[in-house]
């Protein structure tokens, strides 16, 4: 398997409030406070879900509304439980880079937070000791700004060709993350699609729509349990 994440060429670290792009080379949003849906006091509220990540959150070459975290929002519609998805994909981001921006994206309340960290750490062969630390200072960062948001994790796997004692060492800090941090550990993001040149872009790194579509099916069904078990009660109290 092949882990995939960085921009093409690209290795943003942004904290900044970044307009979505159709490269989607940054694609991170400010939570929106609220929607039509939510508007009128006493209605059943609808979650936010936001997803933090690199540019496989972000869609990088799809347009916006092909991303998966959307076409997420599409499923839990159809199945419904709607959510409304905050995608806050950035491309080339580190799981340090991860820890820098998080308190700025968690400006406005989210219900869960999905995290696609690490891709770019394994693309570069940074040590994984560093990356669990940082996914652990990213989720206490999380609790500490939003105490009430669920947490989830999502596995990433190594590119082989940093040996095979690398990519066993780099497979194992999610399942010891979410373990430690009592967080549901969602699939590889990209099981089924990764290193497949039909489901992947030219760059062989980044999902086409075929692919992104498997990535979205494959998500939604270890995240839909989750999902149905937010808060939906009453605006009005």
């Amino acid at each position: 398997m092949v882990a995939c994440g960085g921009g093409s060429g690209g290795n943003a670290d942004s904290s900044g409030n970044a307009k979505v792009t159709k490269d989607n080379t940054t694609a991170t949003k400010p939570v929106a406070s609220s929607t039509a849906a939510d508007s009128v006091a006493g209605s059943i509220r609808t979650p936010v879900v936001l997803f933090f990540g690199t540019s496989l959150t972000a869609g990088l070459g799809l347009d916006p509304d092909q991303a998966y975290p959307m076409l997420i929002e599409q499923k839990a519609q159809a199945d419904g439980v709607p959510i409304r998805v905050v995608n806050a994909g950035l491309s080339g981001e580190t799981t340090a880079g991860a820890v820098r921006r998080i308190d700025w994206v968690l400006r406005s309340h989210v219900d869960l937070i999905v995290i696609e960290a690490g891709a770019n750490d394994a693309l570069r062969g940074l040590g994984p000791d560093d990356a669990r630390a940082n996914l652990e200072q990213l989720i206490a960062a999380v609790r500490a700004k939003q105490p009430s948001a669920n947490i989830a994790l999502v596995q990433m796997e190594a590119p082989p060709n940093f040996g095979v004692a690398y990519t066993k060492a780099f497979h194992a800090i999610y399942p010891e993350v979410a373990k430690k941090e009592n967080i549901p550990l969602l699939p590889f993001l990209l099981d089924g699609v990764a290193g497949i040149p039909r489901l992947n872009q030219p760059d062989g790194v980044h999902p086409n729509l075929t692919g992104e579509r498997i990535v979205a099916d494959n998500v939604w069904k270890a995240l839909k349990p989750i999902v149905g078990k937010l808060d939906r009660g009453s605006k009005g109290g």
